[in-house]
């Protein structure tokens, strides 16, 4: 799905990562924890193409993503849902139009797609809120509207950047549940979190591996988390 080799990323005339070496293999799930500024978030974009390498090479699908022009990389950005930390939706569209979004640009059919949009929006909890616009959402509301619009092209990886961080507890687990049902349908998942406890509880319900970055290198996590 995705892989990179000897992987580095410069930035300010400084080396954020450095000898990243990765394989996110069909139906994995990661978890990818580190100090804040450690690079999780630089990772995350390498792996879907926003970002280019200084050094090594990131291959997505097969195809090395410096090899593919622009139209290339938004084709194979189809095959990726990536939940940002800032989310961004148009005010001026109610929450479910934003939702819907990925599915008109793609060109399907709108009308055929209303029952899975119904049902995800009941999942994330968002049900009662489809007419609202996105400044009338608190901030957990939209973090839960992300990843409902991360997934709703039923992408191949889905790539979450602390998709927890402003919710509680409760909805934490209910988001981590869809995942993880997305995780065996047959999806590649990484999450980068810090959530320690998010970890435990995915690791009795999932088998997971725990990356971590530190010192500018990616480390497999130790077996206490």
């Amino acid at each position: 799905m995705i892989e990179l080799e000897n992987v580095a990323y410069s930035y300010g005339g400084g080396e954020l990562l450095s000898e990243i070496s990765l394989k996110l293999a069909p139906g994995s799930f990661h978890f990818l924890t580190g100090p804040s500024g450690a690079g999780k978030t630089t990772l995350l974009k390498m792996c879907y193409g926003a970002l280019l390498p200084t050094a090594g090479h990131v291959r997505l699908f097969d195809e090395d993503v410096r090899g593919m022009d622009s139209d290339a990389i938004a084709m194979m950005r189809r095959r990726v849902g990536v939940v940002h930390q800032d989310c961004q939706f148009l005010d001026h569209l109610p929450l479910a139009d934003n939702l819907a979004l990925p599915l008109m640009v793609s060109g399907r059919d709108l009308l055929a797609e209303q029952a899975n949009l119904k049902e995800l929006m009941n999942w994330v909890g968002l049900s009662a809120r489809a007419d609202a616009l996105p400044p009338e959402l608190s901030g957990g509301e939209r973090q839960r509207a992300a990843v409902a619009r991360a997934v709703i092209m039923s992408p191949d990886v889905v790539l979450a950047d602390e998709p927890t961080g402003n919710i509680d507890w409760e909805m934490s687990q209910r988001l981590l549940r869809l995942l993880i049902e997305l995780n065996r349908m047959g999806k590649t998942i990484m999450i980068a979190t810090h959530d320690m406890a998010l970890i435990r509880a995915a690791k009795s319900q999932v088998q997971a591996r725990v990356l971590r970055i530190s010192s500018r290198r990616l480390q497999l996590a130790g077996a206490d988390l």
